[in-house]
């Protein structure tokens, strides 16, 4: 999927030089940074649920025999 980023000149400045230290290029520290985020966020989710479950067990068993 093709896609268009608008950036301020501070982002993209930071995008740069962060590509220049890693040296990859712009286009690879994007989707790395893409992948990370979503990664996490998928992560943070799942500890969320199971924090969820573990606290509400009884609750959701009670409600599962109902």
């Amino acid at each position: 999927m093709a896609m268009t980023l608008r950036l301020t000149d501070e982002q993209a400045a930071k995008l740069r030089e962060a590509a220049a230290r890693e040296n990859l290029s712009v286009h690879a520290v994007v989707l790395k940074a893409i992948d990370q985020y979503v990664d996490q966020r998928i992560q943070r989710r799942q500890q969320i649920l199971a924090g969820i479950l573990a606290e509400d067990a009884g609750l959701i068993t009670r409600l599962a025999d109902a």
